[in-house]
């Protein structure tokens, strides 16, 4: 079948020689909304998810062909994962005819939770994101998640003579994934480091459960974030990572802030 727009004879600017001598690292697209399925937990999720996705160009090389990228989007169908995603990078390079390139993919997937002490379940919702990178050869897997939790001052506690000042906090976990990391195990990371996890569904005996398991367990913000690094420190799953607590705090009109990271 002839090609439309050959038999239209249509020219190909993009495919031109640039004679400016310059390489471009990364070119490509952004904020790209597409459907995306995950694989949480052991069962295939589908969410929507916005997409950066980019190519190294040679310095003769006039454009790459931005519609191919979007075109590549739209075979995607197989829940994705570490393994995966590895192999969908490598086939959007040979369809963009790179040899380097990226893709960044933000979403928000859902786990089910059940109430520590009434057992009602509900859903509760994070932010997610991968990144995988072709470079000099070598190709890098990131997964990253945004995680809700509590938090309660040791510092409070100690000095009030009535209870101590909570506040929620977010927990965010970037890994280099040398072996595949679940969701949910990313996410227990940053929820086992805090005062406590947090729920969307409560009764009032959960509710209770909660505030005392947070004041028998007060962590400031540079707690947190050593409890989750000394965890991911053990797993070899693990390469390079990156872990921000922000503590929202509820007697301030600012945040409180820590960070560690291994490179």
């Amino acid at each position: 079948m002839t090609n439309l727009t050959d038999a239209l004879h249509i020219p190909d600017t993009q495919s031109g020689r640039d004679e400016r001598r310059l390489p471009i690292q990364r070119v490509g697209v952004k904020d790209v909304r597409y459907p995306l399925t995950l694989r949480v937990a052991g069962v295939a999720q589908p969410t929507t998810a916005q997409w950066d996705l980019d190519v190294a160009l040679p310095a003769d090389a006039k454009g790459t062909h931005m519609s191919r990228f979007v075109a590549w989007l739209d075979t995607l169908e197989a829940p994705l994962d570490a393994t995966t995603l590895r192999a969908q990078l490598a086939r959007m390079l040979e369809l963009l005819g790179a040899q380097e390139g990226r893709i960044e993919a933000w979403f928000d997937f859902f786990l089910r939770k059940r109430a520590p002490v009434s057992g009602v379940q509900s859903l509760l919702d994070y932010r997610g994101r991968w990144i995988a990178e072709t470079r000099d050869g070598r190709t890098q897997v990131w997964s990253e998640v945004g995680v809700p939790v509590k938090s309660l001052c040791p510092c409070s506690k100690e000095i009030a003579d009535y209870g101590a000042h909570n506040q929620r906090s977010r927990v965010t976990i970037r890994v280099e994934q040398l072996q595949p990391i679940e969701w949910h195990e990313q996410v227990r990371f940053a929820e086992d480091a805090a005062s406590s996890e947090i729920w969307p569904l409560l009764k009032r005996a959960d509710e209770k459960w909660i505030t005392e398991r947070a004041y028998e367990n007060p962590k400031f913000v540079e707690d947190i974030v050593r409890d989750v690094a000394l965890r991911l420190n053990a797993d070899a799953r693990v390469g390079r990572y990156s872990v921000d607590v922000e503590n929202i705090e509820s007697i301030h009109n600012h945040s409180a802030y820590a960070r560690i990271e291994r490179a």
